[in-house]
């Protein structure tokens, strides 16, 4: 049903209601019980237990489980222990997330109005707004929140803040007459009022079309239930390197059990060595380890005023390809700023933004002495009389009290040096006609400390020209000809065109005993002063945060309910929108499909007037694209679209509860700038999971290779299996686990984005796994045969050798993981808890190796120095060897 293109008759007709007596109250029973209370539903919840259990469900999960039995089986119960307790940890990790995520509507439901004021049996009697039906005729006025969605019949000066719905940065003026536009989406709809939005201005009446779910309100919580959450990247990564490594594992595992019983080994003793083996290859520390090292970017971003509620949401946005952004409160101030002034011919730009009450007065970019020019201090005056807002204080933050246009009018005046102080002091406001929609004026009869009288009307430029028969001109006044009447359209078509609101002041002297008792003896034969230009001004900080950005290879968009202009004037000033970049308004994105939309979506960097569904829209059709998504918000309107995109982001001082409760990640500042802290913590973060999964993967790949080679050589197995453990639990973890704590390279964010389709062993990562852990394992058998046939085969003696071998090698070969190109590329203590990881598990292995309880545990001998000398040639030849492979090759270039 159009409702806004009724008559108010109409409406009452359809709604079976009488807007003089209301709905009887047992005719309002009957609606309730048969359509329900008024109230938002939520989606069936899952059980806590199946919750939980849902988390085991996880590939890798049930690797680590397998693992789990397999140690469990090898009599390594400590081992076992270990990975049961990394299961579980992670297991509630994701438990107590998806419980969090639960109250986003609980968060939603609190925007409800408590009580409404409705027409039962021809009187005005309060009920609970749960109670609210279709038909009901309901009365709000200032500072009311509507209970219910409702079609206008009366407004009296009305002005509804909708911003939790449109984004629209300033309150919606609101009229009873119908609207022909039948496509007009939620922002133009000046005769409607929605659930949970806030009268801020004059009274309304209206008839209830929509409770409950059917309400627009109701259709966002419907769009949260429904939009899914997606999985990141990092996730599906581990999920498919763990499908890898458990086949691998499994048929290398397979291979040197035939082997070795081909062989002539036993079958008992190449069993256990294989599952060993197979314990080796799937690296149960991994998440462990992931979830250590995000755990520590998540402090790290905290000191960044950003809050991480879900663990991978870091590592999300350094690979994040577009962020979508709102524009009101997130890239703006939300505040309405009085940035220009016009009077006698001359044009004023005034600085500062928000509350500043410092800003500094310029004449074509020259400072000027505001206290000299006489026509601006009268603009400013009469702005700041014609007017009912204050500024106030609370917790050491300024707000305005009162409607937001007026604010901006009385911090300007502030800026010229009138307080509202001084003027109560100067004059006295006789009598006021508030502001009307209709009018579209404000007008107040005021009286100075001299006796003197006079009208002052502030409203819509065009409609105070109108009432205009003169000019004042330099303090004279002047008759409002029609070469001046263009040059005030002129001034307000300029403004308009820099996207800013326009506020007129006129007045006109009183005699002594002039009465004046209706807005039509008011409103005339006035004198025009001058026009004020006012915008929700970009946020300092955020241009260069946008530059930074697109320097790193993302796109922002700006996705606002506000008007195209203004969103476009905006989004100029912030370096968004580059010179051939479209602007693509509500109605336009109406009539798109999803695929369609797909097809045009990169050449769009601004979406002006949109509603929630076109949020989701939008990040579906870019997701389409091949893009990772961020999603920034902190209106309720935001919420469904802020849960589907790849990673979310709220607001912490602005946004909703509903927004931040969606969202993966809220800043706590409301800056846009802190975004790109966090894209660049989320792809350091990501380099450095890719350093430890190529330290351990070539570790393992080398602790099974040199098995293998054994096996296919017929020579005795060069380690037992509790080395093989030991070597995995020990070795593999401390310095894994430094390499989490690694800095980010100079060059981090001059990167584009990874492709979301890359896969972990991308840029060559599974070359280098595959090469360094063949030579890791080569140089350890290498070692083993050296020193079996020198000491007259003394196979304890060789293994011990082969074990401090493979031990030392990946010691040595951490420290080149660190950087792509080569492990000169970076200084060595750069990372101080890898130095010291390095150290204490070098320690760990001697004490194994000279400590004589440990000796028969883990079947080792004391090792004469030149073994030593021989060992550490071997250790060393794996990573050296590649280095000096990438010099000579980059030297080859650099002669080309």
């Amino acid at each position: 049903m159009q409702w806004h293109t009724l008559a108010p008759n109409d409406v009452a007709k359809e709604t079976s209601t009488n807007v003089t007596t209301g709905l009887t109250t047992e005719e309002a029973k009957k609606r309730l019980k048969r359509f329900g209370e008024n109230r938002l539903k939520e989606a069936k919840k899952q059980s806590a237990l199946l919750l939980f259990l849902h988390q085991f469900q996880d590939f890798m999960v049930l690797v680590l489980l397998v693992a789990t039995v397999i140690s469990g089986f090898l009599g390594e119960y400590v081992d076992a222990i270990a990975i049961i307790v990394i299961v579980v940890m992670n297991a509630c990790l994701g438990f107590f997330q998806e419980r969090r995520a639960e109250k986003s509507l609980e968060a939603l439901k609190q925007l409800s109005a408590p009580q409404a004021t409705v027409l039962r049996d021809g009187e005005w009697v309060k009920v609970r707004s749960q109670e609210l039906v279709v038909g009901d005729v309901i009365k709000f006025s200032s500072g009311d929140r509507i209970g219910a969605d409702v079609r206008l019949i009366d407004a009296k000066g009305l002005e509804i803040e909708e911003s939790a719905l449109t984004g629209e940065s300033v309150p919606t003026n609101k009229v009873a007459a119908p609207l022909t536009d039948e496509q007009a989406t939620i922002g133009d709809l000046h005769n409607m009022a929605f659930m949970g939005t806030l009268v801020t201005r004059g009274s309304g009446v209206g008839i209830v079309i929509a409770t409950g779910m059917k309400t627009a309100m109701g259709q966002i919580a419907n769009l949260l239930q429904e939009a899914e959450t997606a999985t990141t990247p990092l996730q599906r990564k581990l999920e498919q390197l763990g499908k890898i490594l458990i086949v691998v594992a499994l048929l290398l595992t397979f291979l040197v059990v035939v082997v070795g019983v081909m062989q002539g080994h036993e079958l008992y003793e190449m069993f256990l060595a294989g599952v060993s083996l197979a314990v080796a290859a799937i690296p149960e520390g991994l998440p462990a380890i992931v979830t250590i090292a995000l755990a520590l970017g998540v402090q790290r971003m905290i000191k960044k005023n950003a809050i991480v509620r879900k663990l991978p949401a870091v590592e999300t946005l350094g690979c994040a390809s577009v962020i979508c952004s709102d524009k009101t409160g997130t890239m703006t101030e939300n505040m309405m700023t009085v940035t220009h002034l016009w009077a006698s011919g001359k044009t004023w730009t005034v600085s500062g933004t928000g509350l500043e009450t410092s800003g500094k007065f310029y004449e074509h970019d020259r400072p000027i002495d505001e206290k000299k020019e006489t026509t601006l201090q009268q603009l400013a005056t009469f702005g700041a009389l014609c007017n009912n807002a204050q500024v106030k204080e609370k917790n050491h933050r300024r707000y305005i009290d009162g409607d937001p246009t007026e604010g901006a009018l009385l911090v300007a005046a502030m800026k010229a040096g009138i307080t509202k102080e001084r003027l109560e002091a100067d004059f006295t406001i006789e009598h006021e006609f508030p502001f009307d929609s209709e009018r579209k004026m404000m007008t107040v009869i005021v009286r100075d400390r001299n006796g003197r009288r006079f009208i002052i009307t502030k409203g819509a430029p065009d409609v105070l020209l109108e009432r205009s028969d003169r000019v004042s001109w330099n303090g004279r006044e002047q008759p409002m000809t029609s070469a001046w009447r263009k040059t005030v359209q002129e001034v307000i078509q300029t403004m308009a065109n820099k996207a800013l609101r326009t506020i007129a002041i006129a007045y006109r002297p009183l005699a002594m005993h002039e009465r004046i008792t209706t807005e039509k003896d008011a409103e005339k034969a006035l004198i025009f002063v001058g026009i004020e230009g006012m915008i929700d001004p970009p946020r300092p900080e955020v241009k260069k945060a946008i530059h930074q950005c697109k320097e790193a290879g993302i796109k922002t968009v700006m996705i606002t309910g506000d008007h195209v202009l203004t969103a476009k004037a905006i989004a100029k000033q912030l370096g968004i929108l580059p010179p051939n970049g479209k602007v693509m308004d509500g109605a336009t994105l109406s009539q798109l499909s999803v695929d369609e939309l797909e097809e045009v979506v990169d050449d769009i960097y601004v979406f002006a007037r949109v509603s929630p569904e076109h949020k989701l829209k939008i990040v579906k059709a870019l997701q389409r694209k091949g893009h990772v998504v961020a999603m920034t918000g902190d209106g309720v309107n935001d919420a469904p679209a802020i849960k589907s995109a790849d990673i979310g982001v709220a607001m912490g001082r602005s946004g909703t509860d509903v927004a931040k409760e969606a969202a993966a990640l809220v800043l706590l500042d409301d800056n846009f700038a802190t975004i790109q802290a966090a894209i660049h913590e989320g792809r350091n973060i990501y380099e450095n999971i890719r350093k430890f999964i190529r330290y351990l993967l070539a570790s393992n790949v080398g602790e099974i290779l040199v098995m293998l080679f054994a096996m296919l050589l017929a020579l005795p197995l060069p380690l037992v299996p509790i080395q093989i453990l030991w070597v995995n639990l020990v070795t593999d973890g401390l310095p894994a686990l430094a390499l989490g704590l690694d800095k980010a390279e100079e060059n981090v964010m001059k990167r584009k984005p990874r492709h979301p389709k890359e896969g972990v062993f991308a840029r060559g990562l599974g070359w280098k796994i595959v090469s360094r852990g063949f030579v890791i394992g080569l140089v350890t058998l290498a070692a083993f045969k050296a020193v079996y046939e020198r000491s007259g085969e003394n196979l304890v003696y060789a293994q011990t050798a082969a074990f401090a071998t493979l031990v030392m090698a990946q010691l040595i070969h951490v420290f080149d993981c660190r950087c792509e190109r080569s492990i000169l590329d970076r200084n060595p203590f750069g990372n101080l808890y890898l130095v010291g990881a390095v150290l204490l598990s070098m320690l760990l292995m001697l004490v194994v190796i000279y400590y004589p309880p440990l000796q028969s545990v883990f079947h080792t001998v004391p090792l004469a120095l030149v073994d030593w000398l021989l060992i550490g040639g071997l250790s060393a030849l794996p990573t050296f060897l590649f280095a000096g492979s990438f010099f000579a090759r980059k030297s080859r270039i650099n002669m080309l």
